[in-house]
């Protein structure tokens, strides 16, 4: 089971509380990083640190309570505040168009969500495969988060980071998957503080608008699933938006525009992972048979079939190491989650879920 990490209180107590849990796993993913960064784009770890605080201006406006966590985090976990701020601001500190030759490096994730009318059993399901780096699989916490007068959320996350995936005791999901593509020099917000904005959201409305109301730094798929029979995926760039809704009680989303294609990077466009254009399909073809299941074991067995596809292995939806690549490089599936959101049951694989087992959390949403 990955490392369980629960905090809860004001925002400073609530870093502090995260730090001191998973110190060593944020000492994992700096690590990692260290080494990533150079081979990414030539910066060593104290410059991507002190490159960071290009974004203080914006999170500050943002969201000063989860930068209040940040500090908190860093005091916990014993480092630097601007070295946890850069885990929060590595995609952007990447995609900074500065780096003018930088190549995009392919990565993956599969999201999905089933309506009732879909699911044989009448439930609301979402999840996702989360893929990365390899060695970032070293950084991944569940982790529960309970704020005065917010839902309580929980995710999937690389330690040190306030915002990814997962879902909250108001019944509403986020999973999310990126995009690709260079949109300007206009400074935006980095991903996680979107993510965790959107997590700590009581109703589908103001989900949304904590998204469309802000301009991010880099685009990022972000799939809404709510209890209630309800789902949207929105392509979220730094310029515009696109949306789709479910076709027949199912929504695939994977790491190419599907929606639509921004101005910005249509001429010459070519998708940040080519196995997204297969993933997509293969794991709507399998979750159409959720319809005829006789009831939720079957329904949850046939989503987990859809999530260990290896079709076009190892780049497959259930992703595995391609040994081609260099190490630093290596992406696979992190994490697998299926969660039920009608009866709140949040199950997750560690690793390739061909290969470990979707255990329940000892949490529910509800």
């Amino acid at each position: 089971m990955i490392t369980l990490v629960d905090i809860s209180g004001a925002p400073r107590e609530r870093g502090r509380q995260y730090g001191e849990q998973a110190r060593a796993q944020i000492a994992a993913s700096i690590a990692y990083y260290q080494d990533a960064f150079p081979a990414s784009c030539g910066l060593t770890w104290p410059e991507v640190c002190e490159r960071a605080r290009m974004w203080l201006p914006v999170v500050t406006d943002f969201a000063p309570d989860l930068l209040e966590e940040v500090e908190g985090i860093a005091e916990g976990a014993g480092r630097e505040f601007l070295e946890i701020l850069a885990l929060n601001a590595r995609g952007e500190i990447v995609y900074d168009s500065t780096f003018a030759d930088l190549r995009e490096e392919p990565d993956g994730c599969s999201s999905f969500a089933l309506l009732p009318e879909a699911s044989g059993d009448g439930h609301v399901y979402a999840g996702q495969n989360w893929d990365w780096r390899e060695r970032a699989g070293a950084s991944v916490i569940m982790l529960r988060i309970s704020a005065p007068d917010k839902p309580t959320i929980i995710m999937q996350i690389e330690a040190g980071q306030v915002g990814r995936h997962g879902a909250n005791s108001a019944g509403l999901a986020l999973q999310a998957n990126g995009l690709g593509g260079r949109f300007g020099n206009q400074v935006g917000v980095p991903q996680p503080f979107i993510r965790r904005r959107v997590l700590e959201s009581p109703d589908m409305y103001t989900a949304l608008n904590a998204l469309f109301s802000v301009r991010p730094q880099i685009a990022n798929n972000f799939m809404f699933v709510h209890r209630d029979g309800f789902a949207i995926d929105v392509e979220a760039t730094p310029g515009r938006h696109g949306w789709m809704y479910p076709t027949d009680g199912v929504l695939v989303h994977g790491n190419h525009y599907q929606a639509f294609l921004p101005e910005q990077v249509k001429e010459g466009y070519r998708p940040l992972a080519v196995d997204s254009l297969y993933r997509v399909p293969r794991i709507e073809q399998a979750l159409r048979g959720c319809r005829t299941a006789s009831g939720s074991d079957e329904t949850r067995k046939i989503i987990a079939g859809a999530l260990t596809d290896h079709f076009g292995h190892p780049h497959g939806v259930c992703a595995h190491p391609d040994e081609r690549m260099t190490s630093v490089l290596r992406w696979q599936t992190l994490t697998s989650s299926i969660v039920d959101l009608t009866t709140g049951e949040y199950r997750v694989a560690a690793g390739n879920p061909c290969a470990t087992t979707y255990e329940t959390l000892p949490w529910e949403l509800y």
